[in-house]
């Protein structure tokens, strides 16, 4: 797939993909604002531009099995639903029951109908339903952590923020790491990794 057909289509569903949608009453007058919003719980909707360079990192494709952790208000799992086309699915897992009801609410009155919704548990990402084709985190992990990369199917990629950077992380169709970038500068909420 052309990086360009990659931008129009990733153009295309944050231009279709309203933000106010996803936002808690009381900040959708900011739903304009390139920037990171609080919605409650000490977590936030992502900037569009950091959501426009991951996704684009993410490169997903119509008929992809995506994993998106931290799936918060459920904006990025929408964009993720119109990026795979009814083809595809969007598994969305999040550690806070309220936002996991918000985003999964969200989704549903958006007309999104590929989306299913996990609360997290003991483990991270959703082992038991792995593999998955792309692997999105919207969290900061400390590390790397190798639960994810172990979920990550052969050929897929995982777009995730560690520290301060996010790494995009590609795996061969033998299931080895075929590649790594580090895009440094960014700043997200932390990921809570389970004990």
């Amino acid at each position: 797939m052309s990086s360009e057909l990659l931008d129009i289509r990733v153009d295309r569903a944050l231009r279709e993909t309203d933000r106010a949608h996803f936002m808690p009453a009381s900040v959708r007058h900011m739903a304009d604002v390139d920037g990171a919003i609080p919605i409650g719980y000490d977590q936030t909707i992502s900037q569009p531009y950091t959501v426009r360079n991951m996704l684009l990192w993410l490169a997903p494709e119509r008929g992809d099995r995506i994993l998106d952790v931290g799936s918060g208000s459920g904006w990025s799992t929408a964009l993720l639903s119109h990026l795979v086309g009814p083809e595809g699915t969007v598994l969305a897992v999040e550690r806070i029951a309220e936002l996991k009801v918000f985003g999964e609410n969200n989704c549903l009155s958006y007309g999104c109908s590929n989306v299913t919704f996990y609360l997290a548990g003991e483990e991270l990402g959703l082992p038991q339903l792995a593999p998955f084709d792309r692997i999105l985190v919207s969290a900061a992990a400390p590390v790397l952590p190798a639960a994810l990369l172990d979920q990550l199917g052969d050929g897929g990629k995982l777009v995730i923020p560690v520290g301060n950077s996010i790494l995009e992380i590609a795996k061969d169709g033998f299931g080895q790491i075929d590649y790594e970038r580090d895009h440094y500068g960014y700043t997200f909420v932390p990921l809570h990794l389970p004990e």
